[in-house]
């Protein structure tokens, strides 16, 4: 008995891997980079303090509070900044990949020339369509215009055939949606727990000051219970962030990804359901 063949026909995206990875190793130090410069020449300029007096001074607005919390401030603003610069990267990478239309309607356009037999109009409905759903649903016509050629496998083997090279072009495509996902999963954690780090910091630094002999120091305490809030307020703020913009984009991923079972199944069966007396 002849093996059903296995080899996909979608190219494996080595190059989309690649410069998605680079992305990742850039925006990270640009992130810090900026949020340092931001926190010195921005939130540190004199003039956002009482009498120009950065180390010294009361804060006269919102900046010069900020950079009251200290040296954590930058650090967490970097974790924000990648935060967003990573959530536009999906948007666009998710967006490209759910093509050019509504995902819903190309599958009930498929689903539809299936009904009717009509291959060659599936497969240039992917071609308008493009994006991920639309090439593993490619990648399956293709496959079933093949199969349909194949006289040395029974029509079970043919099925499986379909079947498996829709799951291996799902696997080719997926891991390029998933990608810089574990990034901002970890910034959930990282923030809180960074938040929580400069909130201690601020907290002993307060304590301190009551501790000394005498009438404690009044500006002194003020910004050290300062910077307890502001990296508080900080790290929630990232954490916060990161969960919602996380749960968006496994929603949209786990939307594609049924999208092509639903589409590969109906391929399957209709070519199940058109050879079975063959």
């Amino acid at each position: 008995m002849a093996n059903a063949p296995t080899k996909p026909t979608t190219p494996v995206k080595k190059e989309s891997s690649s410069a998605s990875g680079m992305f990742a190793s850039l925006t990270i130090p640009i992130c810090l980079a900026v949020a340092i410069c931001i926190f010195v020449f921005i939130l540190g300029d004199p003039s956002h303090f009482k009498g120009g007096d950065v180390e010294n001074g009361y804060p006269s607005d919102i900046f010069g509070t900020i950079h009251k919390g200290g040296v954590i401030v930058p650090l967490i603003m970097s974790f924000l900044l990648m935060v967003i610069v990573f959530s536009i990267e999906r948007f666009v990478v998710i967006g490209k990949a759910s093509g050019t239309g509504s995902v819903d309607s190309f599958v009930r356009k498929i689903q539809n020339l299936l009904n009717k037999g009509d291959i060659a109009g599936a497969s240039a409905e992917c071609d308008k369509q493009k994006g991920s759903v639309a090439n593993v649903i490619k990648s399956a016509l293709k496959k079933y215009g093949e199969m349909e050629a194949e006289t040395g496998l029974d029509v079970d083997q043919k099925t499986l055939a379909i079947q498996k090279d829709i799951e291996e072009a799902t696997a080719l495509e997926m891991p390029m949606l998933e990608q810089n996902l574990t990034i901002i999963a970890t910034l959930v954690s990282i923030g809180t727990l960074t938040g929580l780090l400069g909130t201690v910091v601020g907290m002993i630094g307060a304590f301190s000051s009551l501790a000394t002999a005498g009438v404690p120091n009044q500006v002194e305490l003020s910004s050290h219970i300062s910077e307890a809030l502001i990296n508080t307020a900080f790290g929630i703020s990232t954490s916060a962030i990161s969960i919602i913009m996380y749960n968006v984009f496994t929603s949209k991923i786990d939307k594609l990804t049924y999208a092509i079972d639903e589409t590969g199944f109906s391929i399957v069966q209709t070519f199940a359901a058109s050879h079975k007396n063959k």
